[in-house]
């Protein structure tokens, strides 16, 4: 394999970093990034750029319900019996919250790769270059219990927004209600981005660059409206979750 080439080694750390690097092809690269401190760097890189999704995902405390099934997918049933507690007890201390929450950043960041359609349009993909993720500014957005249910993102130079409801529940929204995503900059009043679906995709067009218009805002909610232009959020926030700069 050439291992010269800068976007295979590109490729093969934003593979790593992802955790869909497996086998014997992560176990070779292991290697080789014990040799090489250029590969050190390059996968340092990743990580570093796929860590500042966290910033959209908030902790939360998992249930005992959780603890249980991990144990039962993890652990056969006679080492459970035996062990009771050993995993429960070795687990802990780590923090599983911010376990959570880093396989929830993985787990966002590998749909990008895997499924690019599903996130950006056409004429976004053509600005791609290999395997590497678009600079873009993301959003996870989360219901008021904590479930990642919308995932926002633009290009950092693009005019469109794309959409992609998460689950297989649709979006709380009945009658002449509507709902609207709303940018809250740091500095200045929420401005509306535009309706959302209440499932599947869809893709939003920004009156300027998301460059201009997101490049100060620090939040993003979704509230239900039941006018048709609302000047202003209403107080009945469906979803929430910070807007963050992925490059």
């Amino acid at each position: 394999m050439r291992y010269t080439d800068t976007r295979l080694l590109d490729a093969l750390a934003s593979a790593y970093a992802l955790g869909t690097l497996e086998g014997g092809a992560r176990r070779r690269f292991e290697r080789l990034m014990r040799d090489r401190a250029d590969v050190r760097d390059v996968v340092a890189q990743w990580e570093q750029r796929l860590g500042q999704l966290a910033l959209s995902v908030p902790q939360r405390k998992p249930s005992a319900d959780l603890w249980r099934a991990i144990a039962a997918r993890t652990q056969p049933a006679q080492a459970r019996q035996a062990r009771p507690s050993r995993w429960t007890s070795w687990l802990r201390p780590a923090g599983f919250s911010f376990g959570g929450l880093v396989a929830g950043v993985i787990a966002a960041s590998a749909l990008f790769l895997a499924v690019p359609g599903a996130f950006i349009t056409s004429d976004q993909l053509a600005m791609r270059t290999g395997e590497r993720l678009p600079q873009s500014y993301v959003g996870v957005l989360t219901d008021t219990e904590g479930r990642g249910r919308l995932l926002v993102s633009s290009l950092r130079h693009g005019r469109t927004v794309t959409l992609k409801v998460l689950g297989a529940t649709a979006l709380p929204v009945s009658g002449d209600e509507r709902l609207v995503l709303w940018a809250l900059p740091a500095d200045a009043a929420p401005f509306a981005i535009g309706a959302v679906p209440a499932s599947g995709a869809g893709t939003l067009t920004l009156p300027d660059t998301s460059e201009k218009l997101l490049s100060k805002v620090s939040r993003l909610v979704v509230t239900r409206e039941r006018s048709a232009s609302p000047a202003a959020p209403s107080a009945d926030v469906v979803l929430s979750g910070a807007c963050a700069k992925l490059w």
